[in-house]
């Protein structure tokens, strides 16, 4: 069973990895307010899924990004030529 939360990141939002003992890392995103910490699953094989999910993370984050930089996205600024009389 699962759940849906949406979240915006506020003006300090950031992401790190982090090593909550020394045999346990975990990725935390700091999204100003909320944190969320994602560590490895607690079952045999759990380090190969957390890698695999990280790395689809990072390439769709990317691909997000790219989208948002191109100025394409709904929400990227336009900019309206001045309007003369």
């Amino acid at each position: 069973m699962g759940f849906n939360v949406t979240c915006s990141p506020g003006r300090d939002a950031a992401a790190g990895m982090v090593h909550i003992t020394e045999e346990l890392p975990a990725l935390v995103i700091y999204l100003d307010p909320v944190n969320v910490a994602i560590q490895l699953p607690p079952f045999a094989g759990g380090s190969e899924v957390l890698a695999k999910f990280c790395r689809e993370l990072s390439r769709e984050a990317g691909k997000l990004a790219d989208h948002l930089d191109s100025r394409e996205g709904r929400h990227a600024l336009v900019e309206n030529p001045a309007v003369q009389g």
